[in-house]
């Protein structure tokens, strides 16, 4: 199928006393119509905790209706598009295979796949919030290794539900989200890969430098 955008989802800080800050943007309202997408988010969308989300590198946060079908059925019932904080839904792509650094034209907007988005406490007591099985969160969606990436917004533009996806350029050098993901995460030999990317962010730059220098 051709890929698509299925639903965009913007959120603002809600006081959460699950959340580290006491405050959290994860839950997220479907919009209805355009969204124009700028150079630090979606209109609408407001980042609580600036030091570890937002910027950049993390305008736009990516997640695959197919993976939040896995997850219900680990679960043991349906994860709702944006549940899991994601700006955008998609349909028919599979994001955690996108390479760093692929980019992607949708509606009036061009995105380029910049960075991963890590399990927190806060996206697991959000899920315990709503009724979820929550035990073990962080250890098995880092586990699972798809955790969807995150957007550097390349050219703004307006963007909604419907809109094709078309990957319009595909570095080749291989390294994938879920190659990025597991690197900084749960497969650390990886990390070498990631300097093989262009433009790659500074934090797992410095990660990926620091490794391959203790490597000798």
């Amino acid at each position: 199928m051709t890929p698509v955008l299925r639903s965009v989802h913007v959120g603002r800080p809600r006081d959460r006393d699950f959340a580290a800050l006491g405050r959290t943007s994860i839950q997220k309202r479907c919009v209805d119509g355009p969204v124009v997408v700028r150079r630090l988010g979606l209109d609408g969308d407001q980042v609580t905790d600036v030091r570890h989300h937002g910027g950049v590198d993390k305008a736009v946060y990516a997640f695959a209706r197919e993976d939040l079908d896995h997850w219900g059925e680990v679960l043991g019932q349906h994860v709702p598009d944006g549940h899991f904080g994601e700006n955008l839904t998609t349909v028919g792509i599979d994001v955690n295979e996108a390479e760093v650094g692929e980019r992607w034209e949708v509606g009036g907007a061009l995105l380029e796949v910049a960075s991963v988005r890590t399990p927190c406490n806060d996206f697991k007591g959000w899920l315990r919030h709503t009724g979820y099985d929550a035990t073990a969160w962080v250890k098995r969606f880092a586990a699972t290794g798809r955790p969807g990436p995150y957007l550097r917004v390349l050219a703004e533009g307006p963007v909604q539900a419907g809109d094709e996806i078309e990957v319009v350029h595909r570095p080749g050098h291989g390294v994938t989200v879920t190659t990025m993901f597991r690197a900084l995460t749960t497969d650390r030999h990886l990390l070498p890969e990631l300097l093989l990317v262009d433009g790659l962010v500074d934090e797992a730059r410095r990660t990926a430098e620091r490794y391959v220098a203790a490597a000798g």
